[in-house]
């Protein structure tokens, strides 16, 4: 009951992002800010992430699981639930920043809960179904935000209502702690974070990755085909494709990567996806043919995060799986921020079709350590 409750969280969780994104755009949009404006706005999610991490494992530690994932499901609730009484742009931005900062409270705690209760055999499994729950919800997001042709508010008390049912299933839960040893309780956080790196930066390479990808692909690509000339309804056919992929594949490659060597199956996945973004440049004059690599992409890189999570798991002892999975939410965001103004950077300056050759090489480059890579998991923290 603990997994299933702990991943339906993270689904509704999903569910308020996805729905967020296009949402404030459109609000934002339709009370006259720029696109520029629009973009900054954005950034508060990945802001309230990187703020609130240093600060995180320390209560993790001396509080337990559960009463981070109940402090972090109320704030985005009340966050949700406040967007519909206030229209300023500066409160909208610290109300997603708030959401960013709950959020991956939740997140950090589910996800570094599951890691630790999972035994290595089940581990890819069990993290690509977290994956996969989330990877649902996301994508059902922009279907709750088109609830706004009936009211501007619905959506947002749709979404808190959701948030408060899976809130309230936490306190069903027994509360836990994070595996200790003598090293772990007596280093500083920021000494976790150098051993967590130290051990298990290839697999750190991959959260990274993943939101470098995901964002340039959400915010950029719509960009290289207006330029295209490649109209908005077939970008509304393309972009899903790449979402669904990662759906369909996201627990075949977490079960293929428990029974393999999971550095094997995550470099066989990082090379087919930068041949399928190169594959996307030969055949970017077919929608079809744009659309079968964008899905072929998500089928093998749209697990990234997880895979990543789980190969970190891999190369480090329990006690340092916290900072690790900090370590994880943080270069996420940062991935998430760079992706879109690298690949957009790239196209400013250089041919449209830089967004294919892009992302297809930072494949390739996280491909080629992760291949040569001799770390053995360390037992000691």
């Amino acid at each position: 009951m603990r997994f299933w409750i702990l991943i339906s969280i993270v689904a509704i969780s999903g569910l308020s992002q996805g729905m967020l994104l296009p949402l404030l755009s459109i609000l934002l949009e339709k009370h006259g800010f720029s696109s520029s404006a629009n973009g900054i706005h954005a950034t508060a999610l990945y802001i309230g992430v990187l703020l609130i991490s240093p600060f995180l494992e320390k209560p993790l530690r001396k509080y337990g699981y559960r009463p981070m994932i109940i402090l972090g499901g109320f704030i985005v609730i009340l966050s949700l639930a406040l967007f519909s009484a206030f229209h300023s742009f500066l409160i909208w931005f610290f109300l997603r920043l708030c959401i960013g900062i709950g959020d991956h409270m939740l997140h950090f705690a589910t996800q570094t809960w599951i890691t630790d209760f999972s035994p290595a055999q089940r581990r890819g499994r069990n993290l690509s179904l977290y994956g996969l729950f989330f990877g649902i919800g996301f994508s059902a997001g922009p279907l709750l935000a088109s609830l706004i042709q009936f009211h501007e508010s619905l959506p947002f008390f749709l979404s808190s209502l959701l948030s408060l049912i899976g809130w309230c299933s936490v306190f069903f839960l027994p509360n836990e702690r994070p595996q200790e040893s003598e090293q772990s309780g007596s280093a500083h956080t920021f000494q976790r974070f150098v051993h967590a790196w130290k051990y298990a930066w290839v697999a750190l390479l991959l959260p990274f990755t993943y939101g470098f990808l995901e964002a340039s692909i959400h915010a950029i690509f719509p960009v290289y085909a207006l330029r295209e000339h490649i109209g908005i309804e077939h970008v509304a056919f393309i972009l899903p494709a790449f979402s669904l992929g990662g759906i369909i594949f996201q627990l075949p490659l977490g079960v293929l990567s428990d029974r393999f060597q999971r550095k094997r199956v995550i470099s066989v996945a990082l090379l087919i996806g930068s041949a399928s973004f190169f594959s996307a440049y030969l055949f970017h004059h077919s929608l079809v043919g744009l659309a079968v690599c964008f899905f072929i992409a998500g089928m093998f890189v749209g697990s990234l995060f997880s895979l990543g999570i789980t190969y970190m798991a891999d190369l480090l002892p329990k006690q340092l799986f916290p900072a690790g999975n900090l370590l994880c939410g943080m270069l996420y965001s940062i991935g998430s921020m760079i992706g879109p103004f690298m690949t957009g950077l790239m196209i400013q300056f250089g041919a449209n079709h830089n967004f294919f050759f892009t992302i297809s090489a930072l494949l390739f480059l996280v491909f080629v350590p992760l291949l040569w890579n001799k770390t053995k998991k360390v037992t000691h923290g």
